[in-house]
């Protein structure tokens, strides 16, 4: 025992321990801080006492003493004494000592005065007792005790049940009904009650069941019942009040009981106030809660099943029995609706305000199980309404509006009512939870709750609160969003159209941002539907009735329709709208018609359309492709002309659907460019379309008002409005230069990324559409974005290059915009400095604002190229080039003027209608006066412009063209960089291209060739065509259609062409010294020899134009089909031209007709314009003078002969000077032109000879096998058959030409010579006869001699190229070669692609060459020219194995014979000093004639056939020239093989 007493104070009681126990005693009383525990340490102390006594170590009258001071301490002193004596009576029962037992009854008989009997009879043992005298006996103490006990516990007493006597229940029910208005109590009632019941006997059971009675017929009493039954309890036991509730539930549950609401609320009251628990109440409730669960799971079934009958096929007679069927089974269910007593509870709990208890019998129930019994759901309501009243009073009430106060609920356990945003979190949204899509049942409730969403937005988007607040908000805001998702939009899919809601509705959701919107719109879409039955139901329905209404919508009826989709909408959309547009992917007729029914939307549902758009958009299991896998899927491109129609016509935001494109342009997809198309399209009126015509073209070079009336098809109308909400979209979410950039880089994405797999024919369809929707999404942002937007955005162009990696053409177009609004911006500031007056000042003005602006970006654009550029071209040249328009170039006068005429007409018109109403009338005419002055002022304002900026490039001009290297480099890097990516980019592009260089010729720009410039355009358009998407072809066509209508202006009259390019540096040709003319340095080139040259061009055309239509390429045949049809008005213009294109095209039409629909669609198209056109056709002799008396024209001529060499002399002279550049550098020219960024400036720059080869390479392959196969005397007789025959297939012409291009370069070496000698011949006797010869055969021989002129003109071409140093030679050869290639090429020029093997063929080239130097004019040029056709094929085919090292060649070749468009009159001219052995040639030639025909016939034969391309040489020479060829065949034809072979090895 742990001493609390120490063994020193019991030895020394009497002297100082008594006074410490007492004082131990009083210490511990004292402190009552803890009552427990000095209770305990009190009583430990006195056991401790009473032990020592018992021990004997103190006496029983010291103790009894002391404990006679001690229970003066305390109250309960003595019942601490009794409690210890009760222990130690235990413990020293059990002990075997007897002395200890007597201890102890002696101190308990000391004690007895301190406690009374009562206490000790209670806790000491009966033995005990009578051993201390207290009782007599223990055993009848026993006896006795078991008596009490089973009278108190076990006896029951007859109470009176009502029965017996009534009286006491009559005063009862007197007193709980009496008027309790006054100073009544509950205590006092409850002290009569007591009163009654003694009284009367009355059961208290039955007593409490009637005050419940009572208190359920006055409910308004609940102040005084309450209380009363919670006195009453504590007499009762607690399960009392709970049994008699389930009886008197019990009582109802009978199949035909109805359980009173008075019943419900009394228990409700009760749970309130915690008098009963609802565990204990809950079992006594019916129905269980398996057989709600079962319930529940039956309606989800019936759901299911209804939209199942929905969605079936049922034939009307059957519908009739179904729908009677259905009625009787509705009907059934009305009758007779299960009392569900816990819903009762349930309700009456909400209609007190007890949301706790409530809310724990929801959570029994499956969700939304008990909301959907409209009573409950409307007493939630109200509980709802109550608890946001005086938030509601205080952020939600609209201006103006009064409102009805709601009281709050008269009961302090209601939950509190809700003063701020916070509050709502607590309890309010948690009810709405239990609410969900039942909140549909009260409209009013939906409003208030909408509207505090709306006041919480306004309060979360201003920035003014602190972090903790913020992260508060951010808490509530995701409340609010999962409110809006489980409650507000269910409830909106089950109010029966309610217009307003929808709108109210939208005033909170145009707050969240368009992420937040799609989301909830999705989850509402594709998952509220299945959450419950009810809203199953509702899905069907509307699906049904969405059916009904399209299948009766047409344009007729867009009224009444509309007004049926807008009532089912405002409910439903999404699953509205979702049909709806599956039927547009289905039938695009539809859209229309679906547009115009829009109109009775609510502004929330238009942003549904808007998610609904995207998500069909984005749909995974759509192909956008068509199974022919060449064209975009039908249902992609109805969905995209749907949205640019909606977009337009309804105030929808955008920026959902302009996201969309952006990430799928991110995710390397070009497919759903499409819609931006259509959207901007729609919204803003640019049309992108190839169609337009040329007055549309010229249109659109004009102002805006010019643009607007003349340039697009449909009348751009009420676009103002529509295009601000797209500039807004964009500008608002950042995505104008990131949709721009997007496109630029995905240009080459669709190509090098997205096209993989997929058919050329698609990837270009692809490329267009993005190449389309840039320029018209540019073209956008130009017109509409503010000078002060533009700039913010754009980035300077090395930027946007090289940071960006936009391709530079897109980069200039993006940026054009900006530096023209800069400039115009800081001439306005200039003039408004100085007010100068003068034109002078003016200009001047002008000029410093250009240098200011472009300064910069001359210093930016450096860093796009190699430095090697900037050798040759200015960077000032190149942005000037980039960054000017076609509105900077030219004023369209007669595009003004034509739309300035139709206003007239039209007020003319409006004069004389008589039906119009007079105020109409003044009305139109002053609209048509006010556009009529708008036009004219944009007319003066462009006329100023373009003369300023006139003035600014003739300033500029001199440092334009550096020239560092050769002028033919010069024009390399012009057509390179500036023209070909930019003359495809549009179609004012591509006219612009074309006004520029007519430009740079008229400014006399120094060292720009524009001889040689469009030389380089029109020689050889293979490559260039053959890279070309569709639409890049149409514009290409554009672009030579207006270089061709310039070269066609000068050649048509002599006097235009002395006044525009007679003294002109761009037509210099400069001469070498010779022994003819004497030592002029520099010379013009004169009309004639001009004319020439057209001629050769036009021929050019033609011989690329049927090497396309050969290839029997999808792309080759379509792009140049296009091509042709574009430059119809200009070409062709010669008759035999004009005639081998027609047999061409027609053959292509008869091939295609079943294989390709859309190529035999535009080769008809084509057919049938040409054919119109035939009348308007000239023969060659009128189109350029063939047989010019003198020897100049005599040259000349032999040049524009059937080899096609159509160059004057002295333009061929000219193209050699051109060419001079050491053969080094056309080699490095041709590395660069490869190297080019595009392959249209490589094909531009490459020789034809490369297209030919690869071209027409199979059939030439065969033939040359056969010539190779064949003795050299046949091939001359194939050869002479060939010259004989009229040129007429367009095989043999296709291949003629073919075959020239690739066995040019052998050709040229061995043609050149015997060029050069018929060159020199035709000056002698041997000109005039094969001028008589020509004439007489022209008419049969035209079509040959085209083809002839073709192929000799390519060889002469090649060999020039291949023969730097003897560059002049050759072309003249090459000019008289490719006239006798010409007759005798057209056999042979099939089989480029010979099948000898290279080394053979490399030798017997070289051998030819060696010939060709030694027999420079020896006579057998025919036979030479057909071993040379032979060898070039088998050049050719070698060609293809050395494409890589032949490409170079071929371009270095071409630039030669661009250069030396004149190469081959210039050859003559200047061979003739050069080869003093050409007079001999022709001499011997000559005699050769005589003598063996065959030489005189090959050399004839070289300038016949450029005559002949004149078209009059073969046929009169036919019978001579056959035997002359056989000869000279036999004799020359070993010779010139050799010659060829080496020409050939020189090429590669």
């Amino acid at each position: 025992m742990a001493g609390a007493i120490p063994a020193e104070w019991i030895k020394n009681w009497e002297k100082g321990g008594k006074n410490e126990f007492l004082q131990l005693c009083r210490t511990l009383s004292e402190n009552k801080s803890h009552d427990n525990v000095g209770f305990r340490d009190i009583q430990q102390v006195l056991y401790e006492l009473a032990c020592h006594v018992v021990r004997g170590n103190l006496k029983h009258d010291q103790a009894s003493n002391v404990l006679g001071d001690v229970i003066e301490f305390r109250e309960d002193m003595p019942s601490i004494l009794a409690d210890v004596f009760c222990i130690l009576d235990i413990e020293t029962s059990c002990l075997e000592e007897k002395s200890k037992r007597d201890n102890f009854t002696q101190l308990v008989l000391a004690c007895l005065y301190l406690v009374s009997d009562t206490v000790l009879k209670e806790r000491l043992d009966p033995e005990t007792l009578e051993s201390l005298g207290l009782i007599k006996q223990s055993q009848q103490f026993n006896q006795k005790s078991v008596k009490i006990k089973t009278k108190l516990f076990y006896k029951q007493q007859k109470f009176n049940l009502l029965r017996e006597e009534n009286e006491g229940y009559a005063k009862l029910i007197a007193e709980l009904g009496q008027d309790l208005s006054g100073n009544i109590t509950s205590d006092l009632i409850l002290e009569n009650i007591k009163s009654l019941i003694g009284c009367f006997n009355l059961d208290p059971n039955r007593v409490l069941d009637i005050i419940l009675e009572v208190y359920e017929c006055r409910p308004e009493y609940d102040d005084f019942f309450v209380p009363l039954i919670e006195s009453y309890m504590y007499m009762c036991e607690p399960q009392t009040l709970c049994h008699i509730l389930g009886f008197k539930f019990k009582f109802y549950q009978d199949p035909s009981g109805e359980t009173p609401p008075s019943l419900y609320r009394v228990a409700a009251v009760l749970l309130q106030h915690n008098l009963i628990d609802l565990e204990d109440l809950y079992v006594h409730l019916l129905p269980g809660d398996n057989a709600i669960i079962e319930e529940h799971k039956r309606e989800i079934v019936e759901a299911k099943q209804i939209v199942r009958k929905l969605t079936m096929v049922v034939l009307s007679s059957e519908k009739t029995e179904e729908k009677e069927k259905e009625k009787e089974k509705e009907e059934e269910k009305t009758e007779k609706p299960p009392d569900n007593q816990k819903l009762g509870l349930l309700e009456a709990l909400l209609k007190i305000g007890d949301w706790q208890h409530a809310q724990s019998i929801m959570d029994q129930m499956p969700p939304f199980y008990a909301t959907s019994h409209k009573p409950i759901a409307i007493a939630l309501c109200q509980l709802v309404h109550v608890t946001i009243e005086p938030l509601y009073r205080r952020v939600g009430v609209p201006k103006g509006a009064k409102g009805s106060p709601i009281s709050s609920l008269p009961n302090k356990r209601a939950p509190k009512q809700a003063d701020s945003f916070e509050d709502l979190r607590k309890e309010v949204f948690n009810m709405l939870c239990y609410l969900g899509p039942h909140l549909s049942h009260d409209p009013i409730l939906f409003a208030k709750v909408v509207r505090l969403g709306k006041a919480f937005m306004k309060e979360f988007q201003s920035d003014g609160s602190k972090q903790e607040d913020k992260e508060k908000m951010e808490i509530l805001f995701s409340c609010l969003l999962s409110i809006t998702d489980q409650v507000l939009l269910p409830s909106l899919s089950l109010m029966d159209c309610n217009a307003c809601m929808s709108e109210e509705l939208w005033g909170m959701f145009k707050t969240f941002p368009y992420q937040y919107r799609y989301r909830l719109y999705g989850q509402w879409k594709n998952e509220t539907y299945n959450s419950h039955p009810l809203l199953v139901k509702v899905k069907a329905q509307t699906i049904d009735r969405a059916k009904y209404i399209m299948k009766r919508l047409t344009k007729e009826n867009v009224k009444p329709s509309g007004r049926q989709i807008g009532k089912l909408s405002h409910s439903n959309p999404t699953i509205l709208f979702d049909y709806i547009l599956s039927q547009i992917q289905k039938y695009d007729n539809l859209i229309t018609p679906v547009v115009d029914s829009l109109k009775y939307l609510t502004s929330l549902n238009y942003d549904v359309l808007a998610y609904c758009i995207i998500e069909a958009l984005a749909n995974p299991e759509k192909e956008r492709m068509k199974h022919d896998d060449t064209t975009i899927s039908s249902w992609l491109q109805s969905l995209a002309s749907f949205c640019g129609a909606v977009f337009r016509k309804y105030p929808i935001e955008l920026a959902g659907l302009l996201q969309y494109v952006a990430n799928q342009l991110k995710a390397g997809k070009s497919f759903d460019l499409l819609i931006l198309k259509e959207v901007v399209q729609k919204m803003a009126g640019i049309e992108i379309t190839e169609e337009m015509t040329m007055e549309q073209l010229e249109a659109m070079t004009g102002g805006e008002q010019l643009k607007a009336e003349g340039g697009y098809f449909g009348q751009i109308r009420n676009t103002k409005k529509s295009s601000q909400r797209l500039k807004d979209a964009l500008l608002d979410h950042d995505l104008a230069l990131p949709l721009c950039l997007l496109m630029a880089q995905q240009r080459n994405g669709v190509i090098f990324q997205e096209g993989g797999e997929k058919h050329l024919k698609l990837v270009g369809k692809l490329y267009d559409q993005c190449h389309d929707t840039l320029v018209q999404f540019g073209g956008f942002l130009a017109s509409n974005l503010s000078t002060e937007d533009y700039i913010k955005r754009v980035p300077s162009i090395d930027v946007l290059c090289n940071e960006f990696h936009t391709p530079h053409d897109a980069a200039f177009f993006l940026s054009r915009p900006m530096y023209a609004h800069h400039i115009s911006s800081k001439y306005d500031e200039l003039k408004k400095a100085e007010k100068g007056n003068k034109q002078q000042h003016k200009v001047h003005k002008y000029i410093t604002s250009c240098e200011l602006v472009m300064a910069p970006v001359h210093d930016a654009v450096i860093s796009l190229h190699l430095p090697k550029v900037w050798d040759d071209i200015s960077p000032q040249f190149y942005a000037t080039f980039w960054s000017l328009t076609m509105y900077d170039l030219a004023v369209p006068h007669s595009s003004y003027d034509r739309e300035v005429n139709k206003l007239k007409v039209q007020m003319k018109a409006i004069d004389d209608n008589q039906e119009m109403p007079p105020n109409k009338k003044k009305k139109e005419k002053e609209r048509c006066t006010a556009l009529q002055d708008k036009l004219l002022e944009e007319e003066k304002k462009q006329l100023e412009h373009v003369q300023r900026v006139l003035q600014r490039l003739k300033l500029e001009k001199d440092n334009w063209l550096l020239a560092k290297s050769t002028k033919n480099e010069t024009i390399t890097k012009f057509l390179q960089l500036c023209i070909f990516p930019r003359c495809i980019f549009s179609a004012i592009d591509a006219v612009y291209c074309a006004h520029f260089v007519e430009l740079v010729h008229q400014q006399k720009t120094p060292n720009f060739s524009t001889l040689l410039c469009y030389d380089r355009v029109f020689s050889d358009i293979i490559y260039t065509v053959a890279s070309c998407t569709e639409n890049e072809a149409s514009r290409y066509g554009r672009f030579l259609c207006c270089m061709l209508e310039t070269v066609t202006r000068w050649h048509s009259d002599r006097v235009i062409y002395e006044k525009e390019c007679g003294n002109y540096p761009g037509f210099l040709t400069i001469l070498r010294a010779t022994g003819f003319d004497g030592g002029n340095k520099a010379d013009q080139l004169d009309y004639e020899n001009f004319r020439h040259v057209v001629h050769k061009w036009h021929y050019k055309l033609t011989k690329a134009s049927v090497h396309c239509l050969e290839t029997g390429e999808y792309t080759h045949i379509r792009n140049i089909l296009i091509v042709l049809t574009k430059i119809l008005p200009w070409y062709p213009k010669v008759l035999n031209l004009g005639q081998a294109l027609e047999r061409r095209v027609h053959k292509i039409c008869q091939e295609e007709k079943e294989k390709r629909p859309d190529l035999y669609a535009l080769a008809m198209g084509y057919s049938g314009q040409l054919k119109s056109r035939k009348p308007f056709m000239i023969p060659e002799n009128e189109f350029h003078h063939k047989d010019p008396p003198a020897r100049n024209a005599i040259a000349a001529t032999v040049q524009n002969g059937p080899g096609g060499a159509g160059m004057p002399t002295s333009l061929t002279i000219n193209t050699a000077k051109l060419e001079e550049s050491p053969a080094e550098e056309t080699e490095k020219l041709k590395e660069k032109s490869q190297g080019a960024v595009k392959v249209i400036n490589k094909a531009v720059n490459t020789t034809p000879k490369v297209t030919t080869s690869n071209g027409n390479s199979a059939s030439n392959s065969k033939i040359i096998k056969e010539k190779d196969d064949k003795e050299k005397s046949g091939k001359e007789k194939d050869k002479e058959k060939k010259e004989k025959i009229p040129a007429a297939t367009p095989e043999m012409k296709a291949l003629g030409k073919d075959g020239k291009d690739k066995p040019k370069e052998e050709r040229v070496n061995k043609d050149d010579k015997a060029r050069e000698i018929k060159e020199k011949t035709p000056k002698s006797d041997k000109e005039k006869e094969k001028a008589k010869k020509e004439e007489k055969a022209s008419k049969e021989e035209k079509s040959k001699t085209v083809v002839t002129t073709v192929e000799s003109k390519s060889a002469a071409e090649k060999e020039r190229e291949k023969e730097p140093s003897r560059e002049k030679d050759v072309a003249k050869d090459m000019k008289s070669k490719e006239i006798t290639k010409g007759g005798e090429k057209i056999p042979v020029a099939g089989s480029l692609k010979s099948p000898v093997p290279r080394s053979e063929t490399s030798e017997s080239e070289r051998e030819q060459k060696r010939r060709k130097v030694d027999t420079h004019s020896s006579p057998s040029h025919s036979s030479t020219v057909k071993d040379n056709l032979n060898e070039l094929k088998d050049s050719s085919a070698k060609d293809h194995s050395n494409s890589d090292r032949e490409v170079p060649q071929d371009s270095a070749k071409r630039r030669k014979e661009e250069n030396g468009t004149t190469g081959s009159s210039k050859h003559s001219k200047s061979e003739s000093p050069s080869d003093s052995p050409r007079s001999n040639e022709k001499e011997k030639e000559k005699s050769k004639s005589k003598s063996s025909g065959k030489e005189k016939g090959d050399s004839i034969k070289a300038e016949k056939m450029e005559k002949s391309s004149s078209g009059s040489k073969k046929e009169s020479r036919h019978d001579k020239e056959k035997t002359e060829k056989k000869e000279k065949r036999e004799s020359a034809g070993g010779k010139e093989e050799k010659k060829h072979h080496k020409s050939s090895d020189k090429h590669r």
